[in-house]
């Protein structure tokens, strides 16, 4: 199995900041926790608003059937009205190096 970042930047809508963003995640992150090959999440956002969602699956397969069922499962999740869609750049890559 080879191991897969799904990453995600964007930009929020209107004057709602990283906070604001976290506070609604609570559906996502529950979703996550119960999908096939989930390892972990995590949330940074740059000092001109980018925010950066990097998600850790056990294999590219996982990420997809993962980042779908948020686009599916999770299409009423108040996360979507929050993302400027316009500026999102979202990215399944596979793990070439790892250091633990």
């Amino acid at each position: 199995m080879t191991e897969a970042l799904e990453i995600t930047t964007f930009h929020l809508t209107g004057d709602f900041g990283g906070t604001d963003f976290i506070a609604v995640n609570s559906d996502v992150d529950a979703y996550l926790k119960t999908r096939p090959g989930f390892r972990w999440r995590r949330i940074t956002q740059d000092e001109d608003g980018t925010v950066v969602d990097v998600v850790a699956w056990d294999s590219e397969a996982d990420a997809r059937a993962g980042a779908a069922g948020i686009m599916t499962e999770l299409a009423g999740s108040p996360v979507h009205a929050m993302i400027d869609q316009a500026t999102v750049d979202f990215r399944i890559l596979p793990v070439i190096h790892r250091l633990d």
